[in-house]
């Protein structure tokens, strides 16, 4: 591995930043809590049961969260097209090993952040508690991937932005999702304006 100084200054950067954080899993505490945030995060498995678990518990929006939960595991296998694209290597952190094991050599873009992400836009747009309690545990699973050694930040950056594009593009396929009792987001008013005025066709 070439010297620090020899890198380009982003390179440096995502080194340094990648190393300081590695370094705070020194702590068996913080450790300990990471691994649990990434354990949860691999293959995007906590928003994918979170979407279920939402989608049977919530009948009025069933349908929205079971797209919510679609969008999640579409942007999580476009995370793995791209790894299988790029094919950039894990990092290697001279005395300090990563707290995790990983099933793929790859690294860029993270799968986790871009799960996360995904769920954070797709949930958030579903119920207002969504958008209050998905983003900081979404961080956290970003954060602890840096923490654990798996990282660089850059590859954490690359999912989250992954992450948002997916459930953005989803975003008109989310909303038309049935209403229980009622029709498609989004369509509902327009409609109950158009019946009420409408009476003489």
């Amino acid at each position: 591995m070439p010297g620090l100084a020899s890198l380009p200054y982003w390179v440096h950067a995502d080194q340094r930043l990648l190393t300081a954080l590695r370094d705070c899993g020194r702590d068996q505490r913080v450790a300990a809590v990471a691994r649990a945030f990434s354990h949860g995060g691999e293959h995007g498995a906590v928003w994918l049961a979170a979407g279920l678990v939402c989608a049977a518990a919530d009948r009025e929006r069933r349908q929205g969260w079971l797209r919510g939960t679609a969008l999640v595991g579409a942007a999580h296998l476009a995370s793995m097209g791209v790894k299988r694209l790029v094919r950039r290597p894990r990092p290697r952190l001279p005395c300090l090993e990563p707290l995790v094991k990983t099933l793929s050599r790859h690294s860029f873009p993270s799968s986790h952040a871009t799960a996360a992400a995904a769920a954070t836009v797709a949930f958030g747009a579903l119920r207002p508690a969504g958008g209050r309690l998905v983003p900081p545990l979404a961080a956290a699973v970003c954060v602890s991937r840096l923490v654990v050694g798996v990282h660089y930040p850059t590859d954490v950056a690359a999912g989250a932005l992954l992450g948002g594009l997916t459930a953005r593009l989803g975003a008109g396929w989310l909303r038309s999702a049935p209403v229980a009792g009622g029709r498609a987001r989004g369509r509902g008013r327009g409609d109950a304006r158009d019946g009420g005025g409408g009476g003489h066709g």
